[in-house]
């Protein structure tokens, strides 16, 4: 049996789901997200609790039983308390702001790099060299910060680039003369 995917999803006060079939609706006071559950599997609720029971003792019914039931604490935890995620722009000259529906940043390149925030993500500008993206999608939000961090990477003699705040970088010795 799954660890993870006998553990039942609780649904705290303020969140409510609905299961049509294989889909699955949560809202609650940050927005609505809506889930598509595989066949090899079926979303059940009992009381206050989601139940996610695989349907075949195959595999993969065992594997996406479990991921399920992770998708479905995701979607819980977005639409109560949302999710966020910082990056920190080290290097000389390297900040970014806010223009509009925009996130300009400036990275060394010859040219300013325009980032279109995506529907769904909300992005703050601490300072200019922070950036706190936030939102109620896990993978949305979590895709968003890689696809930013991807204009510069951290390299490791300097340690220059976007890196994540929680990320540590190891450092490379340069060359000895």
């Amino acid at each position: 049996m799954s660890r993870i995917g006998k553990l039942p999803v609780e649904i705290v006060d303020g969140v409510t789901a609905t299961i049509d079939g294989q889909n699955i609706t949560v809202k609650g006071p940050k927005g609505e997200l809506s889930l598509t559950a595989h066949d090899e599997v079926a979303v059940k609720q009992v009381e206050n609790t989601l139940v996610v029971e695989p349907l075949s003792k195959s595999k993969f019914g065992r594997a996406i039983w479990a991921t399920t039931r992770a998708l479905l604490q995701n979607l819980v935890i977005g639409v109560t308390e949302g999710y966020q995620k910082v990056l920190e722009l080290k290097g000389v000259g390297y900040r970014a702001n806010l223009q509009g529906s925009e996130l300009v940043m400036q990275l060394g390149y010859s040219h300013d790099v325009r980032f279109p925030v995506p529907q769904g993500i909300s992005i703050n500008v601490d300072k200019q060299t922070v950036v706190t993206i936030s939102g109620i999608d896990k993978q949305l939000v979590g895709e968003t910060a890689a696809n930013i961090r991807k204009w510069r990477e951290p390299e490791p003699y300097k340690g220059k680039g976007i890196k994540y705040a929680d990320e540590r970088i190891i450092r490379k010795e340069g060359k000895k003369k």
